[in-house]
């Protein structure tokens, strides 16, 4: 039982961690973010705060958004709010600017399927939903409208607003939406913890997960 948590522990902060750098790596190939990487890094580029500092704020107030909508935070989801906007903050510190397309198409590629693979590793570990995807869940019951229309109703309006603050929007921002959920569903079975409770290799949560967060 140890062992299993364990696992379950490492997985969810290399998870976390990995999610930041690869969230970090789309802003260093500049060709566009995922949603509310567009919504952060606007916010970052009007505020002059970091955009990692950011993601914190911001996840700090979705999660103060649930308490009307009952849901309950776990440790994923605390651990959510902080370790990803640290992980992109420490990332970009590190990474240098990838000069030329070529570079910054390899970078955007890595940091698409990195979150994949963040994706398959946190939610495996089944310590709570990130922030962002609580928000989501709890709108859906409490509203009675279908997951997918609540989802697409909030990536849109944060899309909306990121760019209008000046975020990156482009063939990046594409790409994520397309392949973000395919890769995090091959991803999920190879990071599955055998157990009561762990999501099968049909589940839909990964689809929804966007921190993902």
């Amino acid at each position: 039982m140890s062992k299993n948590l364990t696992r379950r522990l490492v997985q969810l902060y290399a998870g976390l961690a990995l999610y930041g750098a690869s969230s970090a790596l789309l802003v260093v190939a500049g060709l566009g973010l995922e949603p509310w990487g567009v919504l952060h890094q606007g916010l970052a580029e009007r505020t002059g705060i970091s955009i990692g500092v950011v993601s914190i704020i911001i996840g700090a107030i979705v999660l103060v958004l649930w308490i009307p909508l009952r849901q309950r935070p776990g440790l994923g989801t605390v651990s959510n709010v902080f370790a990803v906007g640290l992980a992109m903050d420490g990332t970009l510190a590190l990474v240098p600017e990838a000069h030329g397309l070529v570079a910054r198409a390899g970078v955007m590629v890595a940091g698409i399927v990195l979150n994949g693979v963040a994706t398959g590793l946190y939610i495996s570990a089944r310590f709570g939903p990130g922030p962002r995807d609580g928000l989501m869940t709890g709108l859906h019951r409490r509203t009675g409208r279908s997951v997918r229309l609540v989802r697409t109703a909030i990536e849109i309006a944060v899309v909306v607003t990121g760019f209008l603050l000046g975020g990156s929007l482009g063939v990046g921002t594409v790409l994520y939406a397309l392949a973000i959920g395919p890769l995090a569903q091959v991803f999920l079975r190879v990071f599955a913890i055998p157990g009561e409770g762990a999501p099968s290799a049909g589940t839909s949560a990964p689809r929804r997960s966007i921190l993902r967060r």
